[in-house]
């Protein structure tokens, strides 16, 4: 049997910041190996995550990160079980890691492939051997759930909370200083809207909707010029009920409509992503 020193064990503490008990236990079964030890310890946490793989993941955060020139904006959300959990440093830092390289790395369209990159911070560890590191430590299931990245120019929005996040991207130019962005991403956040633009509703629906006010207006009498300013105007609230973006009073002053507020700027709405952790 390998003899195991405080000095032995100190040392792998440092490197991993795991309990002293669990770094000796490691060492022992490793016969001293300070290498092997860890590739031991890493396997806890995929111990850890079977173990626990049925929890639900209902806490967590969502980051966002936008480029300095606004070109782009990423989004990820990182979902963990307890509330401590998701505001812990080790948690935060991992987020916080994860949302850099997918904005300043070459780019992934899944977690998997994001987590396979090795950021420069990290000297030469991957994403998921610090993911491992973390869970092994934290002792709870952590996942990284989802990532996008979206063109330019985009707002980007994370609420008090960190559960939800939205990104809403626009076209047009946009001036350097200008919020609108980020509170039309707010007015998303807030307002729940289903859909950015009319055409984005199913057209059945929309076309069933039409008929029977229609025939409403038909039964009034009118002439059909009148009829179809009527149903015309009936549809823009039913399209607000439906959770149409542009058509939505603007939160941040609702005597006009997200679009009339962001035509004012010179932008028209393009679409939006919006994420709310727990909610499914």
């Amino acid at each position: 049997m390998a003899n195991i020193t405080a000095a032995d064990v100190k040392a792998l503490r440092e490197l991993t910041d795991l309990p002293m008990m669990d770094c000796k236990k490691a060492l022992v079964a490793a016969e001293g190996d300070q290498e092997k030890a860890i590739e031991i310890m890493r396997e806890k946490a995929g111990k850890v995550m079977l173990k626990r793989a049925d929890n639900a993941t209902s806490e967590g955060k969502v980051f966002i990160k936008m480029s300095d020139d606004g070109s782009k904006t990423v989004m990820l959300a990182l979902e963990c079980e307890s509330p401590p959990v998701a505001g812990s440093e080790d948690f935060v830092n991992f987020g916080n890691l994860c949302v850099n390289q997918l904005l300043n790395g070459p780019g992934a369209t899944t977690p998997e492939e994001l987590t396979s990159q090795s950021p420069a911070e990290c000297d030469g560890k991957s994403l998921n051997d610090v993911y491992e590191e973390m869970v092994n430590k934290i002792r709870e299931k952590i996942v990284l759930a989802k990532v996008t990245v979206v063109d330019g120019p985009v707002g980007g929005y994370v609420h008090h909370d960190g559960k939800t996040g939205v990104l809403f991207q626009a076209t047009g130019d946009v001036a350097a200083d200008d919020s609108i962005l980020r509170d039309v991403a707010m007015h998303i956040a807030a307002l729940k809207p289903t859909c950015t633009n009319i055409e984005d509703v199913d057209a059945a629906v929309v076309q069933a909707e039409r008929d029977k006010l229609t025939e409403e207006a038909k039964a009034t009498g009118k002439p059909d010029n009148i009829i179809e300013k009527i149903v015309d105007g009936r549809m823009n609230s039913f399209y607000v009920e439906q959770g149409v973006l542009v058509l939505q009073p603007y939160a941040k002053d609702d005597s006009k409509t997200v679009s009339q507020a962001l035509a004012e700027k010179g932008l028209t709405a393009a679409g939006f992503t919006r994420w709310v952790l727990g909610a499914n």
